[in-house]
């Protein structure tokens, strides 16, 4: 392929733009807020699990509380109805009856309220648990969101510089030979790196050094003749600098 040697100098600022367009689309995707946000969100889910076995104990326990309250309160409810027919009078026995069920009642009500009173302690110990998850949870979720905002403020910023790399991009391919292009193009793809500068006999794309026959077939080529490299089948762009 032939191209003249101003035409293939400036390959060098067409690749310096891809290059430059290539480094962005790496910056953006390894972001170190990415990472951060990946981390805080196995946090997250492994604090939401965390939250769950919380509130399950938490409920659990509100559930046994709730059965105990109506336990008490039944035995309230006969302590009460036994305390009006012994207020009442009536037989001896009967009332010996009553009395020694008030007792018995007397004792459950005591035993009732020492076990709701030890489900207290315990809901409030794992009441406790949960609004200290909870609090986690919020703390996490907060580092979550700000390392969010960075991201996106990062993200912004660099498709205002694709933005503007790619603008540049346009009328420099287009003002180049199209078939040097497309060729340019092809082997980017493939490499993704198209062109190289090439000084002191070293393809910029590999850093290969040539020589013996490589180097005489580089410096007897016409100036317009497109010379790629053998081993990396990149353009070699030969300038003031390639010492030819």
């Amino acid at each position: 392929m032939k191209a003249a040697p101003e035409a293939q100098r400036r390959l060098l600022d067409l690749q310096a733009v891809d290059t430059a367009l290539n480094q962005l689309a790496h910056r953006r995707r390894s972001l170190p807020e990415l990472a951060e946000i990946d981390t805080v969100a196995r946090e997250l889910s492994a604090l939401e699990d965390e939250r769950v076995r919380a509130q399950v104990a938490v409920d659990d326990l509100d559930r046994d509380i709730s059965r105990y309250e109506k336990d008490i309160e039944q035995v309230r409810t006969r302590k009460q109805r036994d305390q009006a027919r012994l207020d009442a009078g009536g037989a001896l026995r009967e009332i010996e009856g009553l009395q020694h069920e008030l007792a018995t009642l007397n004792r459950r009500q005591s035993e009732l309220e020492d076990a709701e009173l030890e489900l207290m302690e315990r809901r409030e110990s794992a009441e406790q648990t949960l609004n200290e998850v909870l609090k986690r949870i919020g703390e996490a979720a907060e580092r979550r969101d700000a390392a969010e905002a960075r991201r996106d403020e990062a993200y912004a910023d660099i498709a205002k510089e694709q933005e503007f790399k790619s603008q540049s991009r346009g009328p420099l391919a287009a003002d180049l030979p199209a078939d040097l292009v497309k060729l340019y193009d092809k082997i980017r793809e493939e490499t993704g790196l198209g062109a190289a500068l090439f000084r002191s006999g070293r393809c910029g794309g590999c850093r290969i050094e040539l020589y013996g026959a490589d180097l005489a077939r580089v410096k007897s080529a016409p100036a317009d003749e497109v010379v790629r490299c053998e081993e990396c089948r990149r353009i070699m762009v030969r300038t003031s600098e390639s010492g030819l």
